[in-house]
Parts: structure tokens; C-alpha cells; sequence
């Protein structure tokens, strides 16, 4: 068995960068480390002989080092909720062919409403008028074909900027379908930006899987659709997982703590909540920085949105995001997640008998018992850890924001200079000793 070395062992390897693309991506900071990192044979250990899963053991270790990469489609399947800990593997068996029936459905569903669903081609212009009207011959189709091929455009239809709309078909009278219509270009153009410096969508096939899975999901989703952004959050699920029906699986149950974020109206932005959220621990943690801040204009926090609307993976390398992810996931565990996400309108139906259990404390995580030690004593309800880690960033960076800042445009400058040296280990290390700070000065207000 191979050991590693204190520094530990690079995990690049797990997800390559096309050699024209390595001098403008960030160095990945994650390493495999013997003891600490989750391997592949501590998380076969974790399971009984029917398949219950000792999460215990397992957030502790992925709260030291993360997750091996050979095993992190599945172990984020538990972290996400797609399973509890305590269901047995015949009973997940059960589950995970329902699942991938109903995705079945909702993917013909959607080849029934629009045949580029589902074709290996990606549409990256309208199809469809605003009124419903199809466009003959959309100017772009990306031909999602394999690697060895290539990539085939084929532009046809109207010259100049010119639209030609197609008479001869009936036209669509469902707005929720003219909606949907609309998104899907938008999808095709994020999709060709999303992670295009991996060789891993060098293979159009996978740029085809998660075109198919995002136009799926801005279909069931009907209040939220597609936003922005939404891409860079389905991407990992691709890569991670073979199978189609999986990664939305768990881009579905990522988009439940997240879905928030990208409900917006004309009135405010959806992450509004957590933007508020810290400018309250700002205020409280570095009142000097808060001022400085509200003086510049940026007492909105509005310079913070990218960082939580796609979970900081701008900042980091792709590995190193996955890595924040995973101990975030791990901290915040809650072991009734997969009961909560079914009870709230899973389209999956319950096991007969599947019952969850009283749990034992070790099986929430770190910030998650943090929380529930809070509300025991009368604090305010959980804010998210990614609150804290945004937090952490400010924090860190506070004296350069006070002697460089001002104006706005000083404020991203300077935020965008973490790109590729945030560390993730140290960032949520950060984070929980701010949460606890942060709920210690609160308590010593109200006292």
C-alpha cells in the first residue's frame, strides 16, 4: 500500500488542464494526505456489512483533509442528501433506479417539448420569439460530438442580425414552455465558457451531458429556471459522475440550499439575506472596516456576490474548490437532510419502513453542533458557513481594504487579487473561529 509524505500527494492529476490553458489557472493547494485525507479504504471501512454508513468517522476525516478524489461522487451523494447514512445499500439501490427513471421521464419530457434535448447538439441562439414564434433554422448549433471529431458549428438561417421566424410551424402558446424555450441558448453559451480549461470537456459529450442536465432542470424548476452561474455549480457533478441521471441528482439537491440565491425580483437579488447577513458580522467583528466600507458606498456588500452565487470557484483552482466544498458540506451536515429534501417535494417515493433514527451529536457537523448550541441559548437562527467564509476573506484582507480602498472599484481590485491564493483549509478554519466569536459577542450584548 502506498504511503504518502507529510506534504502529501498532489491530486492535479484527478483533473487536468489543457497544456495551452496551465500558465492562466491557479495552482491547486489540495494534496492527498495519509491520515487525514478520507481514502478510499477508510470510506469502505465506514460502511456495515448492509451498507449503513458510520458518518461520524467520516465527517471527522473530511473535516481534517477533505476527500480522496477517487471516491468524491459518492461520498457527496451522502454530504448533499441524496441518502441517508442509515439506509441499507439494497434500499439505496432502490432508490438511486427510481431516481434515474424519473430523470428518464423528465428528460423526454423535455425532447418532446424541444428535440435538441437529448441530441448531442447544444443551442447557443434562440429558437423562439418572445411570442412564442420558432426562429427557422437557429444560427448556432454546437454538435456535441466525440473528442476525436471535434467540434462541428454549423451556422444557418437569416443573414446579418436578422431573424427568421418560421410561419409554416405552429406557434407556442405556453408561456411556461415559450420561458423555458428562451433559457436554452443562454445554457449552450454558459456551458461553452464553464470549466474550459479542463481536458475533461475536450470530450463534447460531457459539454452535451451538462447542457442536458441544466435544461432539465430550468424545466422542473419552473420559479427559478436557469440563472447564471448555475453552470459552474453543475460542472463538478459531471466530472465526478458517470452517470447522467446521478450528477443531476446531486446538482438537485445542491440547488435546495442554493435555489435562494438566484430567485431574484425587481425589488432585490436573492442573496440579498446573506449579503445582510454580513454586513451584520462585519459590523460586529471589524466595526472599523464596516464603516470604512459604508463610507466607499459598498455598505451593501454587493462586491461579495460572485463568492456566494457560485461558491468561490472563481477564487480557487477546481480541485480546491471541490475541497472547500466538501468540508463546508461536512461542517454544516445535518443527518436529517435527506429526510428534510424528501419531506419538502423529492420526486423520489419513500422506502416503506425507512424510518430515521435519534441521532447521536457526533453525527452532525462541527458548525452544525455550533448552531444548534446557539439556538439553545435563544441566538438567531443558522447563517450559512459560506456567510463566515466570505467573512474570513474581508477579514483578512481588512488592513489592505483600509489603506488602499477608495472606492468600489479599489474594493473588487483587491478582493480579485484572492484569486489563486485563498486557501481553503485555512479559510474555513477561519470561518468557525469568526462564527464563534461573532455568536460570543452577540451573547455579551444581550448579557
Amino acid at each position: 500500500m502506498k504511503r504518502w509524505g507529510s506534504s502529501g500527494q498532489a491530486a492535479d492529476s484527478f483533473y487536468q488542464v489543457r497544456p495551452d490553458c496551465s500558465q492562466n489557472v491557479p495552482n491547486t493547494k489540495f494534496k492527498i494526505k495519509a491520515g487525514k485525507t478520507l481514502s478510499v479504504r477508510k470510506w469502505h471501512a465506514a460502511f456495515t456489512r448492509d451498507g449503513c454508513l458510520d458518518i461520524a468517522s467520516v465527517l471527522s476525516r473530511i473535516q481534517r483533509g477533505g476527500v480522496h478524489p477517487a471516491i468524491r461522487g459518492e461520498v457527496w451523494e451522502f454530504l448533499l442528501g441524496c441518502f441517508d447514512p442509515g439506509s441499507t445499500f439494497d434500499e439505496r439501490d432502490q432508490i438511486r433506479e427510481r431516481r434515474r427513471m424519473q430523470y428518464a421521464r423528465w428528460k423526454q419530457e423535455c425532447k418532446e417539448m424541444d428535440s435538441h434535448v437529448g441530441s448531442g447538439k447544444i443551442i447557443t441562439a434562440p429558437i423562439i420569439t418572445e411570442d412564442g414564434f420558432p426562429i427557422k433554422d437557429p444560427l448556432v448549433l454546437l454538435e456535441a460530438t466525440s473528442d476525436t471529431q471535434g467540434t462541428s458549428i454549423t451556422t444557418s438561417g437569416s443573414s446579418g442580425n436578422g431573424i427568421d421566424v418560421d410561419n409554416s410551424v405552429n406557434r407556442v402558446l405556453d408561456k411556461q414552455i415559450i420561458d423555458w424555450k428562451l433559457t436554452l441558448h443562454q445554457i449552450g453559451l454558459d456551458v461553452l465558457r464553464t470549466d474550459r480549461t479542463m481536458v475533461f470537456y475536450e470530450n463534447k459529450d460531457n459539454l452535451s451531458k451538462l447542457w442536458d442536465i441544466l435544461a432539465v432542470y430550468a424545466w422542473i424548476d419552473k420559479e427559478v429556471g436557469y440563472c447564471q452561474g448555475m453552470s459552474d455549480l453543475c460542472s463538478p457533478m459531471i466530472v465526478l459522475l458517470n452517470d447522467e441521471a446521478d450528477a443531476f441528482w446531486c446538482f438537485e439537491r445542491l440547488m435546495r440550499r442554493l435555489r435562494g440565491n438566484f430567485r431574484c425580483t425587481q425589488q432585490s437579488v436573492g442573496v440579498e439575506n446573506q449579503l445582510q447577513h454580513l454586513a451584520s458580522i462585519i459590523q460586529v467583528l471589524d466595526p472599523k472596516l464596516h464603516g470604512h466600507l459604508e463610507t466607499l458606498g459598498g455598505g451593501d456588500y454587493l462586491f461579495a456576490f460572485r463568492m456566494f452565487m457560485v461558491l468561490f470557484r472563481r477564487e480557487l483552482s477546481f480541485g480546491d474548490s471541490l475541497y472547500l466544498w466538501e468540508m463546508m458540506w461536512a461542517l454544516e451536515y445535518d443527518p436529517d437532510i435527506y429526510y428534510t429534501y424528501e419531506e419538502t417535494g423529492a420526486a423520489v417515493h419513500k422506502i416503506e419502513g425507512f424510518k430515521p433514527k435519534v441521532k447521536s451529536i457526533r453525527q452532525f457537523g462541527k458548525y452544525e453542533r455550533e448552531n444548534m448550541k446557539n439556538r439553545a441559548n435563544g441566538g438567531d437562527g443558522p447563517v450559512p458557513i459560506s456567510v463566515f467564509l466570505v467573512a474570513s476573506v474581508l477579514k483578512e484582507n481588512s488592513p489592505k481594504l483600509l489603506q488602499e480602498a477608495r472606492g468600489i472599484d479599489d474594493i473588487i481590485r483587491i478582493l480579485n487579487n484572492v484569486n489563486g491564493n485563498l486557501d481553503a483549509k485555512r479559510a474555513c478554519v477561519v470561518a468557525l473561529k469568526l462564527h464563534r466569536k461573532y455568536h460570543k459577542k452577540l451573547q455579551e450584548k444581550k448579557s
